[in-house]
This record gives structure tokens, sequence and C-alpha cells, in this order.
């Protein structure tokens, strides 16, 4: 039986690309986006999030994202 008291899990996706322009959220080529990983929580997603978008800081093009999948597969959660 699962342990009930364990920690609801909100998963989060982390994954950015370059853009093809900065007025939009169009990516320049899909096959080249960095899906960076998912997370168990926003807390984590936001650390990685962070890393990764501090090693881009260079490339105003270059943006990072974090969804909210727990949403998506159940949008009853917040």
């Amino acid at each position: 039986m699962a342990d009930t008291s364990e920690k609801k899990q909100l998963l989060h996706l982390v994954f950015g690309g370059e853009l093809a322009s900065l007025e939009g959220v169009q990516f320049k080529d899909l096959a080249a986006l960095d899906i960076v990983g998912i997370y168990p929580d926003y807390a984590s997603a936001l650390i990685a999030w962070r890393a990764k978008a501090q090693l881009t800081v260079d490339n105003a093009q270059m943006r990072y994202f974090i969804v909210h999948m727990h949403r998506l597969l159940d949008p009853e959660t917040k």
C-alpha cells in the first residue's frame, strides 16, 4: 500500500531554446530545444531554470521556461 503521507508530486518541465524573435515565443529550431528535465516540485524546477538561464545570459534570444505539467495532467490542482 502506498504511503499517503508522501508529498504530492507537482511535476514541472524545464526546457528552452533560441527564439525566432524577441517579440514572441516561437523557437528558431524545434529540433534544437534543450529539454533540461522534469522535476517533482516548483522549487527544484526553479533551481534548474536559473542555472540554465544564467549559462545563456549573453544570448538575448535564448529563453528557458518552466511548464506546470501537473496543471495539464490534473487541471484541478494549483
